[in-house]
């Protein structure tokens, strides 16, 4: 199909959502020693799969609060006391930098480089295991949720536990009703109507007595823009058979 691109009609649905779900701003206290936080709220985020924890810090410098979004861990519940830092506990919530962490902890929200409040092992039921840390060098390896090994800086910060709200997808939809709701929130990319449902002049798929694709589904990548579809820059096709070998595996 076409890009997604420059249109309104495929922006993002924003306007119920509750805003940005990120680790707080790292400073001196969570560098040097934590910060105690409490959870005031879980929320729902509309076109997320995840609850979401609303919880409020004493500010360090003026006499106010400072309210942040943050993932909400399994197990979190309102009224608890969450802390972020170095000197924080292992427990279920805390916010600790990797080099804290022992191995074969599951955390999730990790950080990809300091300070950037969170990207890998976000969505509801996700984790990362923490594989191995390599002091020399000050990285950290983990196990994201695709299967993949990364590896990160020992710096970075992760929240320690799983993301709440997993087994999300166990219970089938059933209705198309249930899935207008789910992506009428989330942007306009369902229902999708297949190419060899259509005409020749909509789709390089369309058109013919009976639905077939009638070329190679398979297209180079440097096909023009109309005729990209399909099986784009294919390496290999078909069913993967046999053991699942990860190109992460060799080392």
């Amino acid at each position: 199909a076409q890009r997604k691109g420059k249109s309104p009609i495929f922006k993002a649905h924003i306007r119920t959502r509750k805003g940005a779900v990120k680790l707080r701003s790292i400073d001196y206290a969570e560098r040097r020693g934590y910060v105690r936080g409490v959870i005031k709220d879980i929320m729902h985020d509309p076109g997320r799969g995840a609850p979401v924890a609303k919880v409020q810090f004493l500010n360090a410098y003026r006499y106010k609060r400072d309210t942040e979004l943050m993932i909400a861990t399994e197990g979190m519940y309102t009224g608890q006391f969450i802390y972020c830092g170095k000197k924080a506990t292992l427990t279920i919530g805390n916010v600790l930098p990797l080099r804290q962490v022992p191995e074969g902890t599951i955390v999730c929200n990790v950080e990809a480089s300091v300070g950037d409040r969170g990207a890998f092992a976000r969505g509801s039921g996700c984790f990362a295991v923490v594989i191995s840390h390599d002091e020399d060098k000050g990285t950290t390896r983990l196990r994201l949720p695709s299967g993949g090994k990364k590896t990160v800086k020992s710096d970075v910060r992760a929240q320690i536990g799983v993301v709440a709200g997993g087994g999300r997808t166990d219970k089938p939809l059933l209705k198309a009703g249930r899935a207008y709701h789910k992506y009428a929130v989330k942007r306009n990319c369902w229902p999708k109507i297949r190419g060899v449902a259509k005409n020749p002049v909509e789709h390089p798929f369309g058109g013919g007595n009976h639905q077939h694709i009638g070329r190679p589904s398979t297209v180079s990548k440097e096909a023009p823009a109309g005729r990209k579809v399909g099986l784009i820059g294919a390496r290999r096709t078909g069913r993967l058979r046999g053991v699942k070998k990860l190109g992460q595996d060799r080392d």
